[in-house]
């Protein structure tokens, strides 16, 4: 329940504060309107999704363990829709998404020691007994 409150308010305050841009100096975002918000809490989980006029959504679903299910998506300043999806359980939170950045991949030198060292673990040490 901690992760969906800790979810809700992030978002809460992403729709509060929205960015304004650079050329407008007000964002048109602050007349957004509420097109459709849903909330189903249970005893074993729950629901909710929430839609607004200048495109942002989001819907997550979680069970009594505590495991949530969700997305979330906005129309960028270029106007490009971002969407996120994410897992929040005992693995933490794990996002995904093509606009997730990614760390560039192990060079081929760096791979090659990593296997080396994998395939050659060091001995054991003896301990001297006095």
């Amino acid at each position: 329940m901690f992760k969906f409150v800790m979810i809700c308010a992030v978002l809460g305050l992403a729709v509060a504060n929205p960015p304004v841009p650079h050329s407008l100096g007000r964002s048109e975002d602050v007349h957004a309107d509420v097109l459709s918000r849903s909330d189903d809490v249970r005893a074993d989980g729950f629901d909710s999704s929430l839609h607004t006029s200048n495109g942002i959504e989001q819907a997550a679903s979680g069970d009594v363990h505590g495991n949530i299910h969700g997305n979330f998506g906005w129309i960028s300043p270029e106007g490009e829709h971002v969407e996120i999806k994410y897992v929040a359980d005992e693995n933490g939170y794990q996002p995904s998404g093509a606009w997730i950045p990614t760390p560039p991949p192990i060079p081929e030198a760096i791979a090659r020691a990593v296997a080396w060292l994998e395939s050659h673990p060091p001995a054991p040490e003896h301990q001297h007994h006095h």
